[in-house]
């Protein structure tokens, strides 16, 4: 087993929770908090969070947990230096020393005995430290250096890069003249030898520094590939360890083994069940709508919105002769997953019977934006909790929708960005309990404005999206895109031909979706149940696509089925014909 010798410096974090109520943040005039820290004789009361070594010490822990022989070097009069992490809130601050402390000498006879030096990013180097080690590497041609080169590298030490076996770097705009293992590490994301993980950013609310975050990324990589680790297993358990470490612990390889085969294998799973939702030639029915839709359409109709009425309607497209042939899956609301059909069996128990994946609506419905007349998706609160439920209870896929309004100042890049984020929080806690996520940003059909102007906004927040899912490190081959079709908005004077659309929709999405996605799944969003159907097949005259395509269709499917229902299960035979027709319609569509 190697032997390494971690060079740097040692850090004493402190962490200090400021009395809130001592009104330690302030708000300015656009509502903005900050942290008050006015040196106006004023006391700050704290209570002491907790206090840990950083720095090269967190390094060398990682790598023990690796079961590495290390050693640090420290001299016996060296003392740590002090950072103080200052917190009220959800505010934070670093107080760190002006002075630069450099990293100390190194007598010859620490070299002899050791395979690796490990440069830590905390090292504070000079000319006479580079030059000892340098002639050192080329006095022992074995002894390999592993050097995390950060951006203010200073000129003295670029020299080390060309000697180094294993370089980590932060920057990728700077040139590295080497022949080095080059790992790039940012605040979301690690790559390595092209291969690239992201994980979930740690934002400064859970108090690690950067330099911490870096430090465990860094040993974790090198600690995996000094166990034999492929490239693959050890961005995985170097994910795995940032996302699962605490303040005062990293975890040990025996722990991010076992969680790296459950990762593997759930997401392996989680791909498998995607790929079984999205197969050809079948859709999905969006049976979710919530109290609020529901209600909308039966008062149109006049059918008492009740407990039984809601029953018997979804009844009636679950017990419809032959679903499976054309549904891989159905979306439920809450109160749907819980009711019985016919034959005593709650719902999900019943489509499961029929070899038909059940999933479940999860959000929460919309909500104004602070100052604003756009919306946010609400759901995120005790969302963990509740997915924990729904899979005990069957469910194996889950949806979120947000909705984007096209007017002239809609929507703005603040609507934009606040709900994509939430998109790609919901997916990541979805897939961490083995659910596969459908992440739905609706452009409102309802408008006016011209078919460019739905591509151009269709394909900004397809942008942002997928940029959110891969900051979260969201795994796309489990992920399933329910889009909108690209046309031209219901009150626009020119509305767009099947033709237009399927171009359109289709260029739109070859251009923002990644190759690597699961799927794209298309809403009716409002247009009729023609429209719909003849719309889907002008998409698919655009293919062959990167993923597989199809419809995830609710008042397109169900719409002609609740007109001949009217509410009296005596109407079932009719409105079960009516459901079918649509269902064979758009599966035929996507064999154009």
């Amino acid at each position: 087993m190697s032997k390494i010798l971690i060079i740097g410096n040692v850090l004493k974090d402190v962490y200090l929770r400021l009395d809130d109520r001592n009104e330690a943040l302030e708000t300015d005039n656009s509502g903005t908090k900050w942290l008050n820290l006015g040196f106006n004789g004023s006391s700050h009361p704290y209570f002491a969070q907790t206090s840990v070594t950083s720095g090269a010490a967190t390094t060398r822990e990682v790598l023990e947990n690796f079961h590495l022989e290390t050693d640090l070097y420290v001299a016996p009069s060296s003392t740590a230096i002090y950072r103080f992490i200052i917190s009220a809130g959800n505010q934070i601050t670093y107080f760190t020393p002006a002075e630069k402390h450099p990293t100390l000498l190194l007598t010859d006879h620490l070299y002899k005995n050791y395979d690796w030096l490990f440069l830590d990013r905390s090292a504070v180097l000079d000319y006479e430290f580079v030059k000892r080690l340098l002639s050192h590497l080329e006095a022992r041609k074995t002894l390999r250096l592993a050097f995390y080169a950060p951006r203010d590298l200073p000129l003295c030490a670029k020299p080390l890069i060309k000697k180094a076996s294993i370089l980590f770097i932060d920057d990728l705009s700077f040139n590295y003249n080497t022949k080095a293992l080059i790992c790039q590490i940012s605040e979301s994301s690690i790559t390595v030898r092209e291969k690239t993980i992201h994980f979930r950013k740690l934002e400064k609310t859970d108090f690690y520094t950067h330099l911490t975050v870096y430090s465990v990324a860094a040993a974790s990589i090198l600690g995996g590939l000094l166990n034999h680790k492929s490239v693959e297993d050890t961005l995985l358990m170097t994910k795995l360890n940032l996302e699962n470490m605490n303040l005062n612990s990293t975890l040990p390889l025996e722990k991010l083994e076992t969680l790296a085969h459950e990762e593997k294998e759930n997401r392996v799973n989680l791909r498998l069940m995607a790929k079984e939702l999205i197969a050809a030639p079948k859709g999905i029915l969006a049976a979710d709508e919530s109290g609020g839709s529901i209600h909308k359409k039966f008062e149109t109709l006049s059918i008492p919105d009740d407990y039984d009425h809601r029953r018997d309607y979804r009844n009636l497209f679950f017990t419809t002769d032959g679903l499976e042939k054309y549904v891989n899956g159905v979306i439920l609301f809450d109160e749907t997953a819980r009711q019985l059909s016919d034959d005593g069996r709650d719902f999900v128990k019943f489509l499961t019977g029929k070899g038909i994946i059940p999933g479940i609506k999860v959000d929460k419905g919309l909500a104004k934006l602070p100052g604003s007349e756009e919306k946010y998706t609400l759901g995120l609160s005790g969302l963990d909790e509740r997915l924990e439920e729904y899979f005990k209870l069957g469910l194996r896929f889950a949806k979120w929708r947000a909705a984007f309004e096209i007017t002239g100042s809609t929507p703005t890049k603040t609507a934009i960005k606040k709900n994509t984020c939430i998109l790609a929080e919901y997916a990541k806690k979805c897939q961490s309990a083995h659910i596969v996520p459908i992440v739905e940003p609706e452009v409102v059909y309802d408008g006016d404005f011209p078919i460019e102007t739905c591509a151009g906004v269709t394909g900004i927040i397809l942008r942002e999206l997928f940029s959110a899912l891969e900051s979260e490190g969201v795994d796309l081959g489990a992920t399933i895109l329910k889009v909108n079709m690209v046309l031209a908005g219901k009150k626009y004077q020119a509305q767009s031909t099947p033709a237009e659309v399927g171009d359109w929709t289709a260029k739109t999405l070859k251009h923002f979706v990644p190759k690597s996605l699961a799927g794209v799944v298309f809403l009716s969003g409002g247009q009729t149940p023609e429209q719909a159907t003849e719309n889907l097949s002008e998409v698919l005259k655009h293919g062959p696509f990167p993923w597989p395509v199809t419809f995830s269709f609710a008042r397109a499917l169900q719409g002609p089925a609740l007109e001949a229902w009217k509410g009296d299960n005596k109407n079932y035979p009719e409105a079960k014909a009516a459901f079918l027709e649509r269902l064979k319609a758009n599966c035929a569509a996507l064999n154009p």
